[in-house]
């Protein structure tokens, strides 16, 4: 069930909307992000990262995977574009990672949906034109859909757009 779609006019936007969804995640969070080159997840994701107080440049972790970054809490910064089989993703220690403390930002989520957990945000980014985007945020679990309902709330309240 969809719980948010939220508008974003700018990448500027797109990363303001990161930064409010880092005033309401917590420890333990999963947002898992698809959509197709330049859709914008890195944009959120470094928004979200302003919003954990994330100091320092947040790149796209696509020849990395993982990239940790310190802040008001831990953001594992995945990004799955360049891994093939799931097999690899303990390579990389995917689920203990993602079953931290931490905050879980997963790019390219969708090439292993059988893999992420249970309760999780998942944004799907939807690029209307050059600039404008849709981020459907679909809680799949309690916590999950608490997250979305508060993403869009917070996000309706500093002016944003919200859509059906």
């Amino acid at each position: 069930m969809t719980e948010a779609a939220i508008l974003t006019l700018s990448a500027q936007e797109t990363h303001r909307a990161g930064v409010v969804l880092g005033a309401v995640v917590q420890a333990g969070d999963v947002v898992a992000l698809s959509g197709g080159l330049g859709a914008g997840k890195t944009a959120l994701v470094q928004g979200l990262a302003d919003g954990l107080g994330v100091v320092g440049h947040v790149p796209s972790p696509t020849f990395n995977i993982l990239l940790v970054h310190p802040g008001i809490l831990r953001l594992n910064h995945f990004d799955l574009y360049r891994l093939e089989r799931p097999e690899e993703l303990v390579d990389i220690d995917f689920w203990e990672t993602v079953e931290s403390d931490g905050v879980s930002a997963i790019e390219w989520a969708d090439r292993f949906p059988a893999e992420l957990p249970a309760d999780r945000l998942d944004v799907e980014m939807d690029v209307l034109d050059e600039t404008t985007r849709v981020l459907r945020a679909v809680g799949t679990g309690p916590r999950s859909r608490r997250l979305a309902s508060d993403w869009t709330r917070v996000w309706a309240a500093s002016g944003g757009a919200v859509t059906a």
